[in-house]
């Protein structure tokens, strides 16, 4: 199924300051994250980001939290933004149901949010290229389980390119630009 822009959430797992020099190409999670996040703001997809016990890994990392609407982020201390009170209350108010993922670490809280995401019943889209782990090796690991499990697994060009629907539009000739 094609993803739709007034359908549409976006999930920002945990990119933040201290966790993310020990990721694997962490670069290229903050440059992908970055577009996406771009692009639902431009779009007016909602957005929500978790920064997992932030005085042990820091908050997100300047570049994305400056993206970010100030009322997205929230912190947590499950590995699951699913097992967090009061997310799935703050995701029912989008009415939204199909849930566009991406951050770290790709086995543990990417992993855990998407397997409760779909447990509650949504579809969700992993955004592949821009998710990682330290280790490479657990990326893959997570990627597997997750497709196994009825997720759709896109990059980050699909995701623009599908909220966008067509060119010729302001949107698009703004967020195409992203994309190089």
């Amino acid at each position: 199924m094609l993803l739709s822009p007034e359908r549409s959430t976006l999930v920002v797992v945990d990119v933040q300051e201290r966790l993310a020099p020990a990721v694997h190409e962490a670069g290229r999670v903050v440059r992908n994250a970055g577009i996406l996040l771009d692009s639902a703001g431009a779009l007016g997809i909602p957005v929500l980001a978790s920064e997992q016990y932030p005085r042990g890994l820091g908050v997100t990392v300047p570049t994305l939290r400056e993206r970010l609407p100030a009322d997205a982020v929230f912190e947590k201390i499950h590995f699951a933004c699913t097992g967090e009170p009061g997310f799935a209350q703050r995701l029912d108010t989008f009415g939204r149901d199909q849930i566009v993922v991406c951050g770290m670490e790709a086995h543990v809280c990417v992993l855990q949010t998407v397997l409760g995401l779909r447990a509650m019943g949504r579809t969700v889209y992993l955004v592949a290229d821009a998710v990682s782990s330290r280790a490479p090796a657990n990326v893959e690991l997570a990627i597997a389980r997750m497709r196994a499990n009825g997720v759709e697994i896109v990059s980050t060009e699909m995701v623009v390119f599908e909220w966008l629907q067509r060119a010729g539009t302001p949107a698009f000739k703004t967020l195409s630009t992203l994309i190089k």
